[in-house]
């Protein structure tokens, strides 16, 4: 009885704790000092609380892989620092691009204090993320910062939670208190990549500094103010996500509730609220969009006017005629946490519906219609064109912090159909055409009646003697 006992103990926890993650549970922690695992601890416990199956290996372990048979061996990496400058055959910046094409998240935090490896600083490049090449070079900023712990160094910034960058962005890092950010390495993202966007920006007053360097002022600094990035955040087009934090420290048990001072004011720093926020969206527990149903149809009531002989189905044609209304309806779905919910979108933000062949003939916005138990239904009725050929419904909606949605579906536009045309009589137009008809047709009877009906005169005979 006791190994039914253990199966179904085994089995009631596999039941009720489950990842929240939308791709998986399995998470490795790559850390090379398992000394070092307790200062992470409850970083790893909360991970664990919320389902995930944690694995800690080291990066030179002869286990350590992150595919296996071609697919990925676990779902998401938490990549710590380490001493070393290599992190071993199976941690290569290939490796690390082949498991973020199998749909892998990876959180990948820095150190100013331990050499940043060969293998992230390429995986950073790939990117198009830059950061300080010597080793040491740490964000400061003589403003913001701890006066208790960086009293003299002023290399520990306080900042507020970020907020979303722009109205038309969802924000999943909002929270209330202030982040403290213990010598952090800072990024510099460039301006070409749509991919990547800003997650913890820098202050003004800030700037990257290396405290090896013997000169008094910093002539030629890394990057300063806005340019640098402490957290930064990139989304595949594959929906695959990869977070860079610039400070590890800051995912440590002593910041997750440490008493600092700011302007003369005791502080409780919020770091394991804002280190929930950020691996919850790194590991897909926020953030992601699903489709549901994709509707399409004519209008029946316009197609009756037209007494049109043509059967018109009722779902998703494939073939609609030229100026005919259409209506188009699309479930979209949230992920939060462990269930779907109707996707809302934030307030200046539009969904908009594509019907294009080579080019968009027509780009509208979408709006809400109605909703589901875990969907909203947007939708939208247009008039196709007077254009012909083969045209796709699209739906291309691309934000940052969200998983893109691509969705296509292909139809054919014709001409009207030989009965499909409307009568002569119908067209306002053609009443003169029509009313010249008749008019030479009656006049043609008319002179017919009165050419055949009227007797021809008389001629008078002259009497001759």
């Amino acid at each position: 009885m006791r190994w039914l006992f253990s199966f179904t103990a085994a089995f009631v926890w596999s039941v009720v704790v489950q990842a929240k993650s939308f791709t998986g549970n399995r998470l490795l922690v790559v850390l090379e000092d398992q000394a070092e695992r307790e200062k992470y601890s409850v970083f790893l416990e909360d991970l664990t609380s919320r389902g995930f199956t944690t694995t800690v290996e080291s990066p030179k372990s002869d286990k350590l892989s992150l595919l296996k048979h071609g697919e990925r061996a676990y779902d998401h990496v938490v990549l710590l620092p380490g001493k070393s400058k290599g992190l071993g055959p199976a941690l290569t910046a290939n490796n690390f691009l082949e498991f973020m094409k199998k749909d892998g998240n990876i959180l990948l935090a820095l150190s100013s204090e331990q050499a940043t490896p060969t293998a992230v600083q390429s995986l950073l490049l790939e990117v198009d993320i830059s950061i300080p090449a010597d080793k040491g070079a740490l964000v400061v900023d003589h403003f913001n910062y701890d006066s208790s712990s960086a009293a003299e160094k002023h290399d520990v910034l306080l900042l507020p939670f970020p907020a979303a960058l722009k109205s038309d962005v969802k924000n999943f890092f909002a929270g209330e208190g202030y982040v403290a950010v213990p010598r952090a390495v800072g990024q510099a993202l460039g301006n070409e990549s749509p991919l990547i966007s800003p997650i913890l920006r820098a202050p003004s007053t800030a700037y990257s500094y290396n405290p090896k360097d013997e000169a008094e002022g910093v002539e030629d600094p890394f990057a300063v103010g806005g340019q640098l990035n402490l957290v930064s955040a990139l989304q595949a087009n594959n929906a695959a996500r990869l977070t860079v934090v610039g400070s590890a420290e800051m995912l440590q048990n002593k910041w997750f509730a440490e008493k600092v001072q700011l302007d003369g004011k005791a502080i409780t720093t919020a770091n394991r609220d804002f280190a929930h926020k950020l691996s919850a969206w790194t590991f897909k527990e926020t953030g992601v969009l699903k489709v549901g149903k994709v509707l399409h149809y004519q209008d029946e009531g316009a197609s009756k006017k037209l007494n049109t002989s043509v059967a018109i189905p009722e779902n998703n044609p494939t073939i609609y005629r030229i100026k005919s209304d259409v209506h188009f309806q699309v479930e979209i779905s949230e992920y939060t946490n462990d269930h779907l919910a109707p996707f809302v979108p934030s307030p200046n933000d539009n969904i908009q519906l594509e019907f294009s062949m080579l080019s968009p003939f027509h780009r509208l916005n979408l709006s809400p219609i109605g909703k589901t138990a875990n969907a909203t239904i947007f939708g939208v009725a247009f008039k196709t064109p007077d254009q012909h050929g083969i045209f796709n419904f699209r739906v291309n909606y691309r934000r940052p912090f969200l998983t893109n949605i691509d969705e296509k579906r292909q139809v054919t536009v014709r001409h009207f159909a030989h009965d499909e045309w409307p009568r002569s009589w119908q067209i306002s137009g053609a009443w003169v055409w029509i009313g010249g008809v008749w008019v030479t047709v009656l006049g043609w009877l008319a002179f017919v009646a009165v050419w055949l009906y009227s007797a021809p005169s008389e001629r008078s005979v002259k009497k001759t003697q």
